[in-house]
């Protein structure tokens, strides 16, 4: 069945001064044929050194344009160097000699027709970030202490695995039959002051529920790890909906790394991180942030010196709590440490 999405594409008028603020790579493209499997990031990426200005570099309303659902496989991505920009054409048949012609058009609003919303260009790789989406992971303060708990197990089984059937107190009916079961983990402290930002919760698995009554039956039906009495639910979600657009802070964000995703200490490429910073201090998914590394403390003739901090990533934030936030990192030319900044660009 034919969708058809209107998406509304608002330039900007391009100007020379901005051209003179990009960094476009040397040996960038004219053009880029839109392929399955590309992101809005990686296009960006391939014409200039700052793929996270947006939405200049697209000539593109930032307040309007709220998701990129406007650029899909078989497009045609044009750079404007004189400019700085990019904007989508279209490659047409020569009547003459049937070659290929680039044939490069300004956005204006259109009426765009697809078989799936879903066949749209993304900002960022979903598949890095997806299990981010669909469960909470951090639990604010308190944020389990009136869950519904397991109170025991079939057969007084210690450890439960999916099939396996778990009795729970504290189960409404009016929230649903399907539960998520989480563990406390660990404690999320800032490292700035000592505050408690939450609480880190282990994922185990899924439960469906088969009665509800003062003591409820549930069925496991999905368990990633063990299970046991003390676990609590949390009602399943069919995922976190947000802005993937990428883009700089409008004010200055100077956060932590206080978690890497697995309980390890250093991360790499497409890792995912813990920031000490949330929707409270002005964080919002789409956020692109430059990773620091603290300066080296040397001493030189008897004298001690301190050398200045060094930039060598990028964090795309994707998930924001009150206090906290999940970030991937889409670039990197170090490892990433616990206590590194995230700064404005």
């Amino acid at each position: 069945m034919q969708k058809i999405i209107i998406s509304l594409i608002c330039c900007l008028l391009p100007t020379f001064a901005f051209a003179d603020t990009v960094k476009i790579h040397e040996n960038a493209p004219d053009s880029h044929i839109v392929m399955k499997g590309d992101t809005l990031w990686d296009i960006s990426a391939k014409f200039f050194k700052d793929p996270w200005q947006w939405p200049q570099i697209w000539g593109l309303n930032k307040n309007t344009i709220k998701d990129p659902h406007w650029i899909y496989p078989g497009d045609v991505v044009h750079l404007d160097r004189a400019s700085g920009t990019l904007h989508i054409g279209q490659i047409k048949k020569s009547e003459e000699t049937g070659a290929g012609k680039s044939d490069s058009t300004k956005l204006f609003p259109r009426v765009h027709f697809q078989s799936s919303e879903h066949n749209a260009i993304p900002s960022i790789s979903a598949s890095a970030i997806e299990p981010f989406l669909s469960r909470p992971l951090i639990i604010e303060k308190n944020g389990l202490s009136n869950a519904p708990t397991i109170v025991g197990t079939y057969e007084k089984r210690v450890l439960l695995a999916t099939g396996d059937i778990a009795y729970a107190k504290d189960l409404s009916k009016e929230q649903g039959l399907l539960w998520q079961i989480y563990r406390p983990g660990k404690t999320l402290l800032d490292p700035e002051n000592n505050e408690v930002l939450g609480y880190e919760a282990m994922y185990l698995g899924d439960a469906e529920v088969e009665k509800i009554a003062d003591i409820s039956t549930l069925k496991i039906v999905k368990s990633l790890k063990e299970i046991n009495k003390g676990d609590q639910l949390v009602v399943a979600s069919d995922g976190f909906v947000g802005s993937y657009v990428p883009r700089v802070p409008d004010s200055q964000i100077a956060a932590r790394v206080i978690s890497i995703y697995g309980g390890v200490s250093q991360a790499g490429q497409h890792s995912i991180v813990t920031l000490n910073k949330g929707l409270r201090d002005g964080l919002e998914n789409g956020h692109v942030l430059a990773l620091y590394r603290k300066g080296d403390v040397i001493k030189e003739k008897g004298e001690t010196h301190t050398l200045p901090d060094m930039r060598y990533g990028l964090l795309f934030v994707f998930r924001t709590f009150d206090k906290v936030a999940y970030a991937l990192v889409m670039r990197t030319r170090l490892p990433v440490q616990l206590l590194d900044s995230a700064l404005t660009p």
